[in-house]
């Protein structure tokens, strides 16, 4: 179970990492401009996309970092429960803008996280 959630956690890092610094980096107008899967940030203000971006790369280093330095891992579940949260509001705007093809994608990524948030909070919790 421990490697299984080491597994799903490493991937959903290195995703949220490179979707939030892309979002961090990237103006808005070429995200939108990149395809349906980014029409997304029409919904939101440039800062809001840096915002959301923002909150991709520090759940990303929460995920990892807390457990790895041993230092307050109880941060692990709690970005991933973060995620969990953004990636169910991510679900909705997509649902509100009728791209039902890609809230699928978003509920996979937030079931992933819930696994790892589940995991950590329960039988493989780095808290003694």
């Amino acid at each position: 179970m421990n490697l299984a959630l080491w597994i799903v956690t490493g991937l959903l890092a290195a995703a949220y990492l490179v979707g939030g610094a892309f979002k961090v980096i990237t103006p808005k107008e070429k995200i939108a401009a990149g395809g349906s899967s980014g029409r997304w940030v029409e919904e939101f203000s440039a800062g809001g996309v840096k915002a959301i971006g923002t909150l991709e790369v520090l759940a990303a280093v929460g995920l990892v970092l807390p457990a790895v330095l041993d230092v307050a891992p109880v941060l692990v579940p709690s970005a991933a429960l973060g995620l969990v949260l953004l990636m169910l509001g991510a679900a909705i705007i997509r649902i509100r803008r009728y791209e039902s093809k890609l809230v699928m994608v978003d509920l996979v990524y937030a079931a992933l996280a819930a696994f790892v948030a589940w995991g950590r909070f329960g039988p493989e919790s780095f808290i003694s």
